[in-house]
C-alpha cells in the first residue's frame, strides 16, 4: 500500500511540488436534465390582456430566464438523500397576431415552472462559526449549520417551442390564479402582471436544459504545480491611433454577401435564434 500523502513538499517526477490542503465546496452529486414543459400558464402584463383579448393567435417568441428559487430537504426514507425543490421564473415575449393589424404585436409576461430532483448530499450535523463581515450587519460571527448541503442549480435560458390562446379553461381544468411573485421579478416588468383571471388563457411550451448538483464544504489534499502566474501582459491597444485599431478589425464579409444555402439549427444556440416563419 502506498503512503499517505500528507501536507508539504512532494519529490514526484510528474511536476507535482507539493501537496496542500484547502478548503472548497465538493460536488457530492449532480445531474442534468432536458425539460419539455408543455402548457406552462402565461400571466401577461395588464397593458397586454386587452392585445391578447383581441388576438386571433400568438406564435412563439423567446424566453429569459431571471431566477431560480431552490429548497433543500432530507428525505426521510433514504438516509443521506436531498430533495431539491426548484421554481424557475422567466420573462417570456410572444408575437400576437391581430386582424386590424398587419404586424404582429409584442407581448411580454411571466412563466413560472416547477421541479424536483432527488440527489445524495451525504451527512454532516456540525455546526460552522465563521468571522467573515457581513453587509449591512455588525462584525458579530455568523453561524451556519452544515447538516444540509448547498443546492446549485445552473440553466440556460430556454427555447420557445409553442404558444397557444385557449378561450375560457377550454379543455383543461381551470388554473389557480398566480401564486406570489418576489418582489425582484415583479419588479423586472416594470408594471403589474395579471392574475390570471382572465377570459382567454396562453399556454406556452418551453426546452429547458439544466444541471443541478449538491455540495458541501470539505477539506481536500490537492496536488500543487506552481503558482499560477499570468502569461500574457495587459493591453488596452493603442488608443490614440483609432484608425490603427480600425484595421485591425476584420472585414465583416457575411454582412455583405447571403449565404448561398440556408442549415438547419444543429445546437441550442442556433435554435434559440432560429425561426422557420419567414
Amino acid at each position: 500500500m502506498a503512503d499517505k500523502v500528507m501536507p508539504g513538499p512532494v519529490d514526484n517526477s510528474c511536476g507535482i511540488r507539493e501537496a496542500v490542503c484547502i478548503h472548497t465546496r465538493k460536488i457530492y452529486d449532480s445531474c442534468r436534465d432536458k425539460d419539455c414543459i408543455e402548457d406552462l400558464r402565461f400571466y401577461p402584463k395588464m397593458q397586454c390582456v386587452d392585445v391578447l383579448n383581441r388576438a386571433l393567435s400568438v406564435k412563439g417568441g423567446k424566453a429569459e430566464l431571471l431566477y431560480v428559487y431552490t429548497d433543500v430537504e432530507p428525505v426521510n426514507f433514504n438516509r443521506g438523500f436531498y430533495s431539491v425543490d426548484m421554481r424557475f421564473f422567466y420573462c417570456v415575449t410572444l408575437q400576437a397576431y391581430l386582424s386590424s393589424c398587419t404586424t404582429p404585436v409584442t407581448v411580454e409576461g411571466l412563466c413560472v415552472f416547477d421541479k424536483r430532483a432527488i440527489l445524495f448530499g451525504s451527512e454532516g450535523s456540525a455546526k460552522i462559526f465563521s468571522s467573515k463581515m457581513q453587509a449591512g450587519e455588525l462584525d458579530a460571527p455568523s453561524l451556519r449549520r452544515a447538516n444540509t448541503p448547498i443546492a446549485v442549480v445552473e440553466a440556460v435560458d430556454p427555447i420557445v417551442l409553442d404558444a397557444r390562446i385557449v378561450d375560457g379553461c377550454g379543455r383543461r381544468e381551470c388554473d389557480c390564479e398566480l401564486c406570489e411573485v418576489p418582489s425582484c421579478i415583479s419588479g423586472c416588468f416594470g408594471e403589474d402582471l395579471s392574475s390570471g383571471d382572465d377570459s382567454r388563457r396562453v399556454y406556452v411550451t418551453l426546452g429547458q436544459f439544466s444541471i443541478v448538483r449538491l455540495e458541501r464544504d470539505s477539506q481536500l489534499l490537492v496536488p500543487v504545480y506552481d503558482y499560477c502566474m499570468p502569461e500574457k501582459e495587459c493591453s488596452c491597444g493603442d488608443t490614440e491611433d483609432p484608425c490603427c485599431l480600425f484595421k485591425n478589425i476584420a472585414f465583416p464579409v457575411g454582412e455583405f454577401f447571403p449565404p448561398n444555402t440556408v442549415h438547419m439549427p444543429e445546437n441550442y444556440e442556433e435554435t434559440k435564434n432560429y425561426c422557420a416563419c419567414h
